[in-house]
């Protein structure tokens, strides 16, 4: 299945592409956004990252038309700056990162992502990864299955689910995604599995958040990321759960603000300055067009800052 890149338009803009800049795309998935980045470029020069091996060849494909205008590197975001200076970059214009899971990972069976697909519990982003949601599932303890499920996921029947998973593997392995949809759907009560949204995909977002340790990640990222612009380069950050979104926004905001001085001082005696300038003041979330070819992409929203 082709994966659709959610808010193309406005990551192409936001990025305010120069054609001899040097970019990189921090999760480069399928190569949609990475090709309408490349189209751009002319001296410049697009590094191209992803922890899916299978992405990467994806991609590699896609974009062969670009040749050397494009690096791509099978790793991991959070390592931004070993990437970088792997290459000799000490700095970049502009930075893109979606979040999200690709339509090709959720539609493949065997890679365990979606509680529709009956597969093995393995939610690896990198298959070279050890853990697994199987190993999640059925070695961890109660409460820190339960702390997961509500943390991750926000999801209000944590103890209920967990204690059945529980309940469940003590006579039998939970082996597959239908395994744990079913341990899911008894475990809540039968006003929850009428809501819109199906009942198990805040414990299936969760467990691949814990699984790939994603929000770790993220966090370093968004460290690590502001440091390696330019001055005036972009970092635009597409994320698809509250979580997500909050770790973003919030580090956007210490950025700009700079003084960490109480609010009681009368002048700042720390020194620090605004990093960030941010420029979307609310996210940019998809129009109505855009929801109409890939509804997917609803719970998107796109966070813009420039490097002052």
């Amino acid at each position: 299945m082709e994966h659709t890149p959610v808010l193309l338009r406005e990551c192409i803009e936001g990025l305010n592409i120069r054609p001899g800049g040097i970019y990189v795309d921090g999760t480069i998935c399928r190569g949609g956004h990475a090709a309408e980045i490349a189209k751009r470029l002319r001296s410049g020069r697009l590094i191209g990252i992803d922890r899916d091996a299978e992405a990467i060849d994806e991609a590699g494909g896609r974009l062969k038309e670009f040749g050397g205008r494009i690096t791509l590197v099978h790793g991991n975001f959070e390592d931004i700056s070993a990437i970088l200076d792997s290459y000799d970059i000490n700095a970049v214009d502009g930075m893109l990162f979606d979040l999200g899971i690709s339509s090709p990972q959720l539609e493949s069976a065997r890679r365990g992502f979606s509680h529709m697909r009956d597969g093995p519990l393995d939610m690896r982003m990198d298959q070279r990864d050890e853990q697994t949601a199987f190993m999640i599932v059925n070695q961890w303890p109660e409460e820190k299955l339960r702390q997961v499920l509500y943390d991750y996921g926000e999801e209000r029947y944590a103890r209920q689910i967990a204690f059945s998973i529980v309940k469940k593997r003590e006579k039998a392995p939970v082996n597959t995604t239908f395994d744990l949809n079913d341990i899911i759907l008894s475990a809540i009560p039968p006003s929850a599995r009428r809501e819109q949204q199906h009942p198990s995909k805040r414990c299936f977002q969760a467990l691949r958040l814990a699984v790939n340790n994603e929000l770790g990640a993220i966090t370093e990222m968004l460290v690590t990321a502001p440091d390696r612009l330019e001055k005036g380069g972009r970092l635009c950050i597409i994320s698809f759960h509250s979580l997500e979104d909050r770790l973003v926004k919030n580090a956007f905001n210490a950025r700009a603000k700079g003084c960490e001085c109480p609010k009681d001082f009368p002048v700042c005696v720390c020194g620090k300055k605004p990093e960030l300038k941010i420029v979307t003041r609310k996210p940019i979330t998809p129009g109505g067009a855009e929801l109409s070819e890939n509804p997917r992409a609803r719970s998107a929203k796109l966070r813009i800052a420039e490097k002052i």
